[in-house]
């Protein structure tokens, strides 16, 4: 099974998600993308994974949704609305396989506030690793 996570700009929510996943459920394929990439993956999420010993798992550099077959993802998590927006407007045919978790983008929040949707992420994460 393929999973790939989708955000905005791969820093802070879908690798996040990713690596916890690949932690998790290392039997399946997962992936993250953004809709558009401009920043490096977030030293928060780096010190939340390495708490969690699961920094291994997170990708080095942020990807962009541009290089990703869709099609070929068994499901497709979005973040937010407009996440799923744009999944679908370069792939309609994934409607039945994209997920909507809304997530709220924690890129401008302090440590303490990031660290609170990170363990969002994680409880989804967890829920879908148990659920596949």
């Amino acid at each position: 099974m393929k999973v790939l996570f989708v955000c905005s700009g791969n820093a802070h929510r879908s690798p996040l998600a990713e690596a916890l996943l690949k932690k998790l459920r290392p039997d399946l394929e997962v992936d993250s993308g953004g809709t558009h990439i401009a920043i490096p993956i977030s030293e928060k999420v780096r010190e939340y994974l390495t708490k969690r010993n699961a920094e291994q798992y997170l990708k080095k550099v942020p990807e962009g949704l541009y290089t990703k077959q869709l099609d070929e993802y068994d499901l497709i998590v979005a973040m937010e609305q407009r996440h799923k927006d744009y999944v679908l407007s370069r792939c309609p045919e994934c409607k039945r396989k994209t997920a909507l978790w809304n997530i709220e983008d924690p890129y401008f929040m302090d440590k303490v506030d990031a660290e609170k949707i990170y363990e969002q992420i994680r409880d989804k994460v967890i829920e879908l690793a148990e659920s596949v």
